[in-house]
């Protein structure tokens, strides 16, 4: 794919992802085993919605990036993957979704949040929330839920989309949401890794031509789910998902969570069917 010359935003595209400060919650790794004996293994939790949930087979290729977060963490840690289509902080949480997640997750495992996406469709009374109320009410209710059970809730802000402005620059489409979270990230002591941010100064290394293997984009023909082909701009294909757990990933490490140490093959390239599908 041809890449569009971005000098400025190449330069942020090879700059860490902004963490925010992960305060008390990082205190200490070692619990009860002491320090410098760090856990072997764990789990890490997703609550979000479709841009990092599992997809069936007859969603294929579509992909979310939690499918293929597994491939960046080291021997003994898995992915619980309860991210879900189409839904908010504020729906997920009222659905019941988080209680399972609270029922099962256990000291120092993870909770990875990320919403945003269907927070802003504010016309949803089942989903809108406010950035700078509700929003942040409802996160925290994730972040009181890990924190209660001894897990580390990790906050992540919303995966941006593919928009670019008439001079080909990738643009930001989440308004306030991202900045809401940062601020609570700060404000509570919550690690954060910033997909936003991340992902806006990728999309806008790669333009317009390049971003079109990074989301759901298919000609007529390409798949026989979509026969009359798809042009999804939210949504990312199998190399997309790889790409977004990437930058999680890499947040994750350097923020040492879970561990030092844990994650790997950052630089290393993922094939494809290192994802799974689950049946209809």
């Amino acid at each position: 794919m041809p890449v569009s010359r971005r000098h400025a935003a190449a330069t942020l595209a090879a700059l860490p992802l902004a963490l925010a400060a992960a305060g008390p919650a990082l205190a200490d790794t070692g619990s009860a085993r002491g320090p410098g004996r760090p856990r072997r293994g764990g789990t890490v939790y997703i609550a979000g919605d479709s841009t990092a949930a599992p997809k069936t087979v007859g969603a294929a290729p579509e992909a979310g990036w939690g499918m293929a977060l597994h491939a960046f963490l080291g021997h003994g840690w898995t992915v619980a993957n309860h991210a879900v289509n189409g839904r908010s902080s504020k729906s997920f949480h009222d659905e019941g979704r988080l209680t399972p997640i609270l029922e099962a997750i256990g000291p120092e495992d993870l909770l990875l949040v990320q919403f945003g996406h269907n927070d802003e469709k504010t016309e949803d009374p089942a989903r809108g929330t406010d950035p700078h109320t509700t929003y942040r009410e409802y996160l925290r209710r994730y972040i009181d839920g890990a924190r209660e059970r001894g897990a580390r809730p990790v906050l992540l802000t919303p995966v941006e989309r593919r928009r670019f402005d008439a001079d080909g620059r990738a643009r930001p489409t989440h308004g306030e949401y991202p900045a809401a979270m940062r601020a609570l990230a700060a404000a509570d002591g919550v690690p954060l890794v910033d997909v936003q941010a991340a992902s806006l100064a990728e999309w806008d290394r790669l333009g317009p031509d390049g971003t079109l293997e990074i989301f759901l984009h298919l000609a007529p023909g390409d798949h026989p789910n979509h026969p009359d082909g798809k042009r999804d701009n939210t949504h990312f294909g199998p190399r997309g998902a790889i790409e977004v757990a990437r930058m999680v990933a890499r947040g994750l490490k350097g923020l040492r969570l879970p561990h030092p140490g844990t994650v790997r093959r950052l630089d290393d390239a993922v094939p494809e069917d290192t994802l799974t599908w689950s049946a209809d």
